[in-house]
């Protein structure tokens, strides 16, 4: 090739690529967005009966400060909940060792130091507190201790009060209900405008009620406030320790062994008719906290028979005798002189609740609507034989002998303590899930955690509009093949000429 030539078509390839340079500097580039990696929290439920371990997850970017969570996963602790291994050494921390396996499966490695664990007890270990005060503080150590042997980012292991467990099942009934946040069509999270749903909450040793209120709160003790997605709810809350499913049907046969002098034998109108079982009276009855005002000062036996009559009459008259009605210093109580605003607006009614009501509809094909379809549903039951009761239900005798006891516990307590009336029973909803999530404390504690977590920025990059894009790789591919024409055209003419040609 001439040197003329040469520099022509050397001048050729340059005018090309400044052409191509021009346009990836004169074109317009976007910044591109890409989402962070999700970013996963563990909370351990560890209840009066048993502990279950929920792991949620979250954008790592976060909306006005609160991540938007989910459940990602659960794990039910086999045997009970961990004040149960009180003078048990080693007990409550072994218990929890598989599903920590659990969750170190689920959450990915390179996320385990950024995810906060937290265990929660609650009134199971609150009452383990005051019978003895040393064990319930070795239990929540040895826990401590195993929760922090695993890679995650151990942020705590204690007893929750009553008003915050209560407040935390609030946050997670209205979460679920998108009352908090919404996905809107844009594309983005939004604030729904709507009424909060109040939270009602039957465990085992204790029951919460919270809700959202305008009203004056004379007793300053029930008022929490709380910040989720930059807004501030002010909240009535109250729990009640004692009167939870367990510890009720405690109290239940206390009080009847109490009142009937009962020594060797007990009638408990609650329990189906012909129905009969041997209790040890300090490790069923008077072993708990919740008893010790009925508690006899010796026993003649350790053990009573105790025979069910199912006579509905007496048994909701023996278990309104449970609550005190009479006593109130403030403008309104709910009941045992507790202060409580009037209810307003919709419930949501979970745990033990939901379950008692499920009962009741598969045995009378009742739905709990009103006070008044309560008291019918629970006459029905109270008179029905345990085989009859554990026909409809499926379930054993073991749960099924309670729930006339039950039936008319919860009616007592949601019509006599809460007052929700013909008026207002009806908003009361029965749920043991929604969204896919379990509702309980939890997953309200994970969202007030959330805001403790960092958010992580979204990672930027440049790019090119699509039809920009493709045209510049147009250009440069036919730039290429023009390369790999002239490259091969110079080659056969120097072949021709019998030129030896080197680049």
């Amino acid at each position: 090739m001439s040197p003329h030539r040469a520099q022509i078509v050397s001048a050729i390839l340059l005018l090309i690529l400044a052409i191509i340079g021009i346009c990836l500097l004169i074109l317009p580039v976007k910044e591109v967005k890409m989402p962070a990696e999700n970013m996963y929290g563990i909370v351990l439920d560890a209840g009066s009966s048993h502990t279950s371990l929920y792991i949620y997850t979250w954008p790592a970017e976060k909306q006005n400060g609160t991540g938007i969570v989910t459940q990602h996963s659960e794990c039910n602790v086999e045997g009970g909940g961990i004040s149960s291994y009180a003078g048990k050494p080693g007990g409550a921390a072994k218990s929890l060792q598989e599903c920590m396996k659990h969750a170190l499966k689920e959450i990915p490695q390179s996320r385990h130091h950024q995810t906060p664990l937290c265990l929660g007890a609650t009134a199971g270990m609150r009452l383990l507190s005051i019978i003895n005060h040393t064990e319930s503080g070795r239990v929540l150590q040895e826990v401590q201790n195993e929760l922090q042997s695993y890679p995650f980012l151990y942020k705590e292991a204690r007893i929750l009060t009553g008003q915050a467990e209560g407040a935390y099942g609030w946050v997670t009934v209205n979460y679920l209900l998108e009352n908090f946040v919404k996905y809107g069509f844009v594309g983005r999270w939004l604030n729904p405008g709507r009424s909060t749903t109040g939270a009602l909450d039957l465990g085992g040793a204790s029951t919460q009620i919270t809700f959202q209120t305008s009203q004056k709160l004379e007793n300053q003790d029930n008022l929490m406030k709380l910040t989720l997605y930059g807004k501030t709810y002010t909240l009535y809350t109250q729990s009640f320790l004692c009167y939870g499913q367990d510890q009720f049907l405690r109290k239940l046969l206390a009080h009847l062994i109490q009142r009937q002098h009962a020594t060797g034998h007990l009638i408990n109108p609650c329990y189906p008719r012909m129905f009969n079982i041997s209790m040890n009276l300090e490790k069923d009855i008077f072993d708990s906290p919740c008893t010790k005002e009925y508690r006899p000062a010796q026993y003649s036996q350790m053990t009573i028979k105790v025979v069910g009559n199912g006579d509905y009459n007496q048994c909701v008259k023996t278990v309104s005798e449970i609550f005190n009605f009479s006593h109130c210093s403030y403008s309104m109580c709910s009941f045992d002189g507790v202060f409580q605003p009037k209810v307003t607006g919709s419930f949501m009614a979970f745990s033990a609740f939901y379950f008692t009501q499920k009962y009741i509809k598969e045995i009378t094909n009742i739905t709990l609507t009103s006070p008044s379809r309560a008291v019918e549903a629970a006459k029905l039951i109270c008179n029905m034989t345990i085989r009859e009761i554990m026909d409809k239900t499926n379930q054993s005798e073991k749960y099924m002998k309670n729930i006339c006891a039950m039936s008319n516990f919860v009616q007592i307590l949601l019509t006599n303590a809460y007052h929700f009336d013909e008026a207002s029973f009806p908003s009361i909803s029965f749920q043991k899930k929604a969204g896919g999530a379990s509702v309980g404390w939890a997953l309200g504690y994970m969202l007030n955690v959330s805001n403790e977590v960092p958010a992580e920025s979204l990672s930027v990059m440049k790019a090119l509009p699509p039809k920009c894009w493709s045209g510049i790789i147009f250009l440069f591919v036919v730039f290429l093949l023009f390369v790999l024409v002239y490259g091969m055209m110079i080659c056969s003419n120097a072949n021709i000429r019998g030129e030896d040609f080197r680049f």
